[in-house]
């Protein structure tokens, strides 16, 4: 299902015109493309969609070794379909927010059970498997299958914001006029438009980062709306990072790594002992069991969901 524009190009002037931004950028990527496993034909759509799983929140250095891993152990949706949820959460290691996991482990069992095994090519499936949004939906049916969609990351985005809007940061959250640009911005043809969605992901990653930008390498800096307005700065609330010391989701981390590492049901006693503070750590406990990665048995044990 091909996603059409349903507004006016961005702009008539030389400086935005869609199809000088598309040559400009998409010829940068032919000679910058970093060289990743997801990007290769023998990836497949399964590979696709692992990593954009694993990409969310998380930097490719991180991701590569794991995904490399779990590619080797479950090449096919099936494959992981077969297997306890708790092994998707444990191979998943120190990624981070591992609530991915149990979701690519839904979407593996969606996918065997209602498409033979095959990662769906149309849009409208994709969207309707467990776990999958708006962004990836449409970031698989474009990568792995060079279909027409907007691909709306966090780097993209950023990328129009400066580009065309002249902004430093696009908003927290995705909006409904960053989405009609992403529609104006499309390209016509499909191969051109999956190219583009990569070539200006990858823009994003490398160049046109959050911090520190690299201007002098930005194939569109003279057409920059945000670096010809003189970078004007963010406007709008301060953005400030995570953190992770002390917080909840640095006591999940230390109660999932002793369930990881375990063969056998763990007793409380063990989980205990990661965590001096007895409050958060039962509060970060609860929350894993309400999540759905941790099973509480009987006698005060504990252990990686296996249903």
């Amino acid at each position: 299902m091909n996603i059409l524009p349903t507004t006016p190009p961005v702009s008539t002037n030389e400086t935005t015109e869609p199809a000088v931004l598309h040559e400009s950028v998409i010829g940068w990527f032919g000679e910058h493309a970093r060289d990743l496993p997801w990007r290769r034909p023998e990836a497949g759509a399964w590979g696709v969609m692992v990593s954009e799983f694993m990409l969310q929140q998380t930097p490719v250095s991180r991701v590569l070794p794991v995904y490399e891993q779990w590619l080797a152990r479950w090449p096919r949706p099936a494959d992981l379909a077969a297997e306890a949820p708790g092994e998707a959460v444990r191979a998943w290691g120190r990624l981070g927010y591992p609530r991915r996991a149990l979701r690519l482990h839904g979407a593996a069992l969606a996918i065997t059970e209602r498409h033979g095994g095959d990662v769906p090519a149309d849009h409208g499936q994709l969207l309707a498997l467990p776990g999958i949004g708006e962004y990836t939906a449409a970031a698989v049916a474009s990568f792995a299958y060079g279909q027409r969609h907007p691909v709306l990351d966090t780097n993209v985005r950023r990328v129009f914001a400066r580009a065309v809007t002249g902004a430093q940061y696009p908003p927290t959250a995705t909006t409904a006029a960053e989405r009609r640009l992403a529609r104006a911005l499309l390209p016509e043809d499909d191969v051109t438009a999956a190219r583009w969605a990569a070539a200006s992901m990858e823009l994003g990653a490398l160049v046109c980062t959050a911090k520190n930008e690299t201007c002098g390498r930005c194939p569109i800096a003279d057409r920059c709306a945000w670096r010809l307005a003189g970078k004007p700065a963010h406007q709008g609330p301060a953005r400030r990072g995570q953190t992770y010391a002390g917080t909840d989701r640095q006591v999940r981390g230390r109660l999932l790594a002793v369930l990881r590492d375990a063969t056998a049901p763990v007793p409380q006693a063990a989980l205990d002992a990661v965590w001096p503070e007895p409050v958060q750590r039962a509060r970060a406990l609860d929350g894993l069991v309400s999540d759905g990665l941790v099973e509480p048995l009987e006698g005060g044990f504990y252990r990686l969901p296996q249903s």
